[in-house]
């Protein structure tokens, strides 16, 4: 075998090599792959993806009220004015309050929520327990939970900053009443009592003070 031809098959020994060294590292194409896309073309992609996102339903607003109502408009106002602000926060700390509302309320002692009512709220409830009070009777209430917590209707004044929620709740508690005496004259029985309550809180979403304010209750 003459020189020239086993130069040819040790070139060739040493390409067939190389060629399944590289598949071994790269791997192999198969079925059908995207073209790769340039970096101007992923930037106008992401920018599109992201102004969908952005044109879309808040879900903070309309995952509680009906799109497009009056009420959902207010709400926006008010996340527009303090971008802190959100529906599912409010509606959250709202139980909280009512639970925390009610039941010092019914024990006949507001002292520690004082600061959470307006003067309006803070003299009717207060005027209820001296009228309990000067007729000697005493509540034992435990609080079992909500049953119903929603957003009636919301209002936002573009002038004053000032906001209002409306909120419907309706909590189950047991309770009892009992005279000077201490004879039971209402409740008792431990049988659950379901109250529903119309409330209504108030604040200045430009106010650095992110609590709001009970202002108004209806039943």
């Amino acid at each position: 075998m003459n020189s020239p031809l086993i130069q040819l098959l040790v070139l060739a020994g040493i390409a067939i090599f190389l060629i399944i060294k590289l598949r071994s590292v790269l791997g192999t194409r198969e079925g059908f792959e995207k073209p790769p896309v340039r970096a101007d073309q992923a930037a106008v992609q992401k920018r599109a993806d992201f102004e969908v996102i952005e044109g879309g339903p808040d879900r903070d607003i309309v995952d509680y009220v009906p799109e497009s109502s009056p009420t959902a408009k207010a709400l926006a106002e008010m996340k527009k004015q303090d971008p802190d602000f959100t529906v599912g926060d409010f509606i959250g700390g709202a139980r909280g309050a009512y639970e925390m509302i009610l039941m010092a309320f019914e024990k006949g002692d507001i002292s520690d929520v004082r600061p959470f009512l307006s003067a309006d709220v803070d003299e009717a409830l207060s005027s209820v327990i001296a009228e309990r009070n000067a007729q000697g009777l005493t509540i034992d209430a435990e609080f079992l939970g909500v049953s119903e917590v929603a957003i009636q209707h919301a209002e936002y004044d573009p002038t004053t900053k000032e906001a209002e929620i409306t909120m419907r709740m309706t909590g189950e508690f047991t309770y009892t009443v009992r005279n000077a005496e201490g004879e039971i004259v209402e409740g008792g029985d431990k049988t659950p009592k379901r109250q529903r309550d119309i409330w209504t809180f108030a604040r200045r979403m430009t106010e650095n003070d992110p609590n709001w304010t009970l202002v108004a209750t209806d039943e």
